[in-house]
């Protein structure tokens, strides 16, 4: 199989989708197709390349297939516990950039604070790839699209997507990706649990120029109704352990239970895992015949594989390095 275009890619890093075009992540979806068609004929695609993980979060799925995903294009991981030390506690952000800017080619950085991602990217003159922040998870929402684009044979354009739970990360990164594939977005939290005001003003400007719409709404069966793909997410992310019960108690008229999905249009159940069965889902549905759950894990690595060839292999001159822009959506 040819060997896809990674050339002229017109980003250097991926912190946000929020200055990613929907070209940039329709050619995602390309790459990620063929890598994922023809594994053994890429195995040597970045032979010789290597990245460093640097991971404050436990995780199964992020390092796992980005570790494995460089592996199989022929490069290899080093992978940075910081789970108990701080970055920037022993040694600056700007500092670590620049000691592994000189041994590696790519960082992917999971961390608790967005400002650390972007300091990475400021300061490394090699990729910087977010593997999640407190803010967003651009990756999952890459694999989150991806999946959906396999599944309905890259028809996304006038699909109704919902998502339903606490408006965290990986909400806001389909909020920064969704509308301009055209799809029209229902977001659905509790009062006080909305997406971040910035992230949601951005989506509302790419729906307005892509002709979708992006609505907000606290009643679960209203946001269902019609919808062609349901998401949901753990109502207490990593580093809110302590607000667990608090949250249940809010967040229990949000569960997505056989009920709810009957409001929609056969829509495709979606997790980013891992989840709890009887909190944000029933087994039944997370299990059920519409849960895509298990085929976004694996696209995990097909997705991640093609944003490190793109980002490794497709530099210009004129590439920009993270945009002041993005400081924008951090608040």
């Amino acid at each position: 199989m040819k060997t896809p275009d990674c050339t002229h890619f017109p980003h250097q890093d991926l912190a946000s989708l929020a200055e990613w075009s929907a070209e940039d992540i329709q050619r995602v979806f390309a790459v990620a197709a063929a890598l994922k068609a023809d594994p053994e004929g890429h195995r040597s695609l970045l032979d010789g390349k290597r990245v460093a993980l640097i991971f404050e979060k436990d995780s199964l799925r992020t390092r796992m297939t980005f570790d494995l995903g460089i592996q199989q294009l022929g490069g290899s991981a080093v992978y940075l516990d910081h789970r108990h030390e701080r970055l920037g506690a022993r040694e600056s952000v700007p500092d670590m950039a620049h000691n592994l800017e000189r041994w590696v080619d790519l960082i992917v950085a999971r961390t608790y604070r967005h400002r650390h991602v972007l300091e990475l990217a400021k300061h490394a003159s090699v990729p910087v790839v977010n593997g999640l922040s407190e803010l967003l998870h651009p990756c999952q929402a890459l694999a989150d699209l991806m999946t959906l684009h396999e599944k309905w044979d890259g028809q996304l354009a006038g699909k109704k997507l919902v998502y339903i739970g606490d408006g965290n990360n990986t909400c806001h990164s389909l909020l920064h990706a969704a509308p301009k594939l055209g799809m029209n977005v229902t977001v659905c939290t509790p009062e006080g649990y909305e997406p971040n005001f910035k992230v949601m003003e951005t989506a509302r400007e790419a729906a307005r120029v892509a002709g979708v719409t992006l609505e907000h709404t606290s009643d679960p069966q209203e946001a269902a109704t019609g919808a062609h793909a349901v998401y949901t997410d753990v109502w207490a992310s990593m580093g809110q352990e302590d607000e667990t019960e608090e949250r249940a108690a809010v967040f229990i008229d949000y569960q997505v239970d056989e009920d709810l999905m009957s409001y929609t249009d056969d829509a495709f159940f979606m997790h980013c895992l891992p989840a709890h069965r009887g909190q944000e889902v029933t087994a039944g549905v997370l299990d059920g015949p519409a849960s895509i759950v298990f085929d976004i894990a694996e696209n995990r690595l097909h997705a991640q594989k093609a944003v490190m060839a793109l980002l490794l292999l497709g530099q210009t001159p004129d590439t920009n390095a993270t945009s002041p822009a993005l400081e924008e959506v951090t608040a």
